[in-house]
Formats: structure tokens, sequence, C-alpha cells
């Protein structure tokens, strides 16, 4: 049996999977808490993956009725773009910076002027650096906590942490160290002159983690891993990868064709690649996959974290919440939410803030606001889908995952608006089973056998038919029409 792990925003899943029959046996889940302070910062204390860690392991250890000895390998999936920095000792100098956190824009726009702008950092690493990557977080510790970064020997991604924590080994693979900025995602290096235009000394190139394959393990579990998570030593760790590259694999999405979209705190959009997407648009992240090719994609900052905002606000649960958006009309009587509550990736506007526009003492009530959340964060979304199509991304049907995916209310609303027939796999926590199937690819390739990545997913993702949902012609013209007041109003605010 296979374990896998994801490690998020807000917590960590873990999923037991037979990789043999593609039947997950056991599933569990504990919970995170963010920091959040002025000017964007949002970090976590890494304690708090490894606690949730321990705990969703168990719960699906005893869901399968399992011992851990039944366990013959692990992988992590993790939160993109996320800094976690270690001394010489391997002690964590500072809570983790997230994806989300955006305290390091000016820091950003620096490192973007010394490389040319969006032009000159897509001509040279393949990517459009943006305030969530690695790099920024980087010259903003160097800024701003001098003590501090004198003291850095490592410098890791969040599930590359959690991979050191089980086995002792710094290493990364090449879909997370995608997101970081100062990785060249055609030829799939470090660009370590980069890193020595910010830092001469050779400080961050010596804390640099080693470059593994996909395929490849990180190592074996150390005692005090195997001890608090009741495995065996001999558990082999596989590399693990990005939350996006593993819910690729999780989805199936491992071949041209398809395209994923996550509905979880934030939103994401991708699609696989045999060579680099290098796309004209700098909100397309050309990432590479932990699949052996390319993953472009993108990313709202503003999805469920925004409908829940909206949900806390009204007290609803999310059943209320769903009837009273399929109690309103298309386009909310006018009413229109710009949903940037944390800032915004795409459309990239990462100091903007929410509006409501449109008021009116007609329009202002509880289901015309619920619904304006739906669809302002997915207009979001159908931005960056239609920056992918533009790129050259066919997407002839979606595979949606998250939390929201579960919801009749959201994948209606999703296949209207992007005017594309949808369906769920059965195991939407796709992130966790992507990094299952990646474990038993790894270990099968290590016991010698011919074992390929397609015959696993073919095997063990399984799509729900009974969630397969068709766009309605009448619908997405009307949603077409509401959609273009969010273009003129974005438009505005670009201004």
């Amino acid at each position: 049996m296979y374990l896998g792990i994801d490690c998020g925003t807000q917590g960590t899943k873990a999923l037991i999977l037979n990789p043999e029959t593609g039947e997950v046996l056991g599933q569990g889940s504990a919970s995170h808490q963010l920091i959040s302070g002025p000017n964007g910062r949002r970090e976590q204390h890494v304690d708090q993956w490894l606690t949730a860690l321990e705990q969703a392991t168990h719960a699906a250890l005893q869901q399968a009725g399992l011992s851990g000895q039944a366990i013959k390998g692990m992988a992590v999936s993790g939160q993109q773009h996320g800094l976690v920095l270690l001394d010489q000792q391997g002690t964590v100098l500072r809570p983790a910076k997230l994806w989300c956190d955006t305290e390091s824009t000016a820091e950003n726009q620096k490192l973007l002027d010394d490389l040319g702008g969006e032009a000159g950092s897509i001509e040279r690493l393949g990517v459009a650096i943006a305030p969530g990557y690695t790099l920024s977080k980087l010259l903003w510790t160097q800024r701003h906590h001098p003590k501090i970064y004198a003291q850095i020997a490592h410098i890791l991604l969040p599930h590359d942490y959690i991979n050191y924590w089980l086995t002792g080994r710094c290493c990364s693979e090449y879909g997370d160290a995608s997101g970081t900025g100062y990785f060249n995602i055609r030829t799939r290096t470090w660009d370590t002159e980069l890193l020595d235009h910010l830092d001469p000394t050779g400080r961050l190139i010596k804390a640099l983690p080693e470059l593994i394959e996909p395929d490849q393990p990180v190592g074996t579990l150390r005692a005090e891993a195997a001890q608090r998570l009741h495995l065996n030593p001999d558990v082999i760790v596989a590399s693990g990868g990005g939350d996006n590259m593993m819910g690729a694999i999780g989805t199936g999405n491992i071949r041209p064709g398809a395209i994923t979209m996550s509905l979880g705190t934030s939103g994401t959009l991708y699609a696989y690649g045999d060579q680099p997407v290098i796309s004209s648009h700098p909100q397309v992240a050309a990432f590479c996959s932990s699949s052996g090719g390319w993953l472009p994609l993108i990313c709202t900052m503003n999805l469920t974290s925004a409908s829940g905002l909206i949900q806390h606000l009204l007290e609803l649960n999310l059943d209320d919440f769903a009837t009273l958006v399929d109690s309103a009309p298309i386009g909310a009587d006018g009413l229109l939410l710009m949903p940037f509550f944390n800032g915004e990736r795409v459309p990239a506007l990462p100091h903007a803030t929410a509006s409501l526009s449109g008021i009116t003492s007609e329009n202002l009530n509880r289901a015309n606001l619920c619904r304006a959340v739906v669809e302002g964060t997915l207009f979001s979304l159908r931005y960056g889908l239609d920056l992918l199509r533009d790129s050259g991304i066919k997407s002839r049907e979606i595979r949606l995952i998250g939390g929201a995916a579960k919801s009749p209310m959201w994948r209606q609303a999703v296949a209207d608006i992007m005017a594309t027939p949808l369906v769920c796999p059965e195991h939407t926590e796709a992130a966790a089973l992507g990094a299952a199937i990646q474990a038993a690819w790894c270990a099968a390739k290590l016991s010698g056998k011919s074992v390929s990545l397609d015959l696993l997913c073919n095997a063990c993702v399984r799509l729900d038919q009974s969630t397969q949902t068709d766009p309605d012609p009448r619908r997405s013209a009307q949603y077409e029409v509401a959609y273009q007041r969010y273009l003129q109003q974005l438009t505005s605010l670009s201004n």
C-alpha cells in the first residue's frame, strides 16, 4: 500500500492507495492555522505541518484498518512557492512564508526590473516571477531580517521541508522547483547566476537543495519520523512535488487534451505539455510537471477563501449558501463583486482589494450577494482559462477537483461560465492521490518493474460519471454578458 500526503494552506490530508486495484482504502485530515498580518503577510509555523501529518496519517491508517507495516512507499504534495529556511543544524529560522504572501511585492518588482521586466523574466527563466514566488521572499528576508538571513544554510519549499523531516535529505524536484523564480524551466536547472546577483557571497547557491527526477526516491524514513507516523523505517519516500503537479497526476492529466481545475482556497487551472509552453501572457506560468513534461498553469488567489467570507458574514452553512446562489438570477441583478480580498495573481493585481459595485436598493440582498461572490471568483478563473486557450492549450473537458467540486451548484456554474463540459474524479483530493500514485511509480522503478505512470493513472484515476455536467447554452450566454461587465470593471482597476 502507498501513502499520499497533501500539505495545503488550510490543512494536511493523507490517503492510502492500493495501486493494483486502484482502491483508496483510507483517508485522514488535520487543519493548519494561518498567520495573517499587514502588507499581505501570510505565514505558517512548520511544526503545525508535522503535527497535522502525524494526525492525518494515523486517521487514514485507522480508517483503512491497516498497520503502518502495510505501507511500502509514500510521497508528499505541498503548497508551492513557500519559503522554509534552516540553519546549519537543521533548525527552522522563522515561520514559512506562503504562496499567498504578498509582503514581498516591492522586492519582486526590484527583481523584475533587474531581469528586464516580465518579458526579460520569461526570456531568461521561462516564467514571469510574481510576488508569491520564492525568490522575492529571499530578498525580503535579506532586507528585513539580516540576522536570520546570515544563518541560512538550507532553502526549502514546503514539500521539500517535509521530505527533509522524513528522511534527513535536502532535495527538490523539477515541478515544485519551477515556482521558485530561480529555476530555468527549459533546462530544468537552478539559475545560480541569478542567486549570485542577489548575494555574491554564494550563500544562497550553497543552500540550494539537490534536484532529483520525479520518479526518484528521496530516501527512507528516519527513526523519529517512522516512530511518530507508526510506519516501517524502510518506507520509500518518493520525490513528491507541488500540489498542482501532484493534482495533475491525481486527475490523469499527464497527456495533452484534458485540463484540470481546482476549486480550493485558491483557484487553479493547468494542462499538460510535451514541450515548454512559454506564453506571451506573463500570468501563464510555464511550470514543469512531475510526470516528465510541462504544466502550463494559472492561479487565482481568491476562491473558496472569498466565498467563505460571505458565508461567514451571513452565517450560512454550505447547503444554505448554495440554495441562495441558485435562487438569484445570473448576473445577480447587476451586483458585481470583484473578489480580490487577498490581492490577486490572475488577473495580476497584487495590491487590489475586494469591491462591490452596481448596488441599488432593489438588488442588495443575501441571494444576490452569494451569487455575486461565486460569479466573481469564477470570472477570474474564466479570465485565466482564456489566457491558457490563447496560449494554444486545448480544453475539450475540465476535470474538476477541490472542496467546492462536491457541490452541484458550483459544478453547473463552472460548466456554464467556461462553456465547457466537466467531470469530477471519484477522489477529488487529487493531490494526495497523485502523491500516492507517484510513490507507487517510484517504488516500481526501484524494484526493476516496468510499470508506467500511464498504467498507474489508468488503474487509479476513475471519473465519477454522476458528476458529468454539460454547459447550458442559454445560461452560458447570460453569463457572458455578466463576464463582460467583470472585464470592464477589471479595466478600470488596472488603469
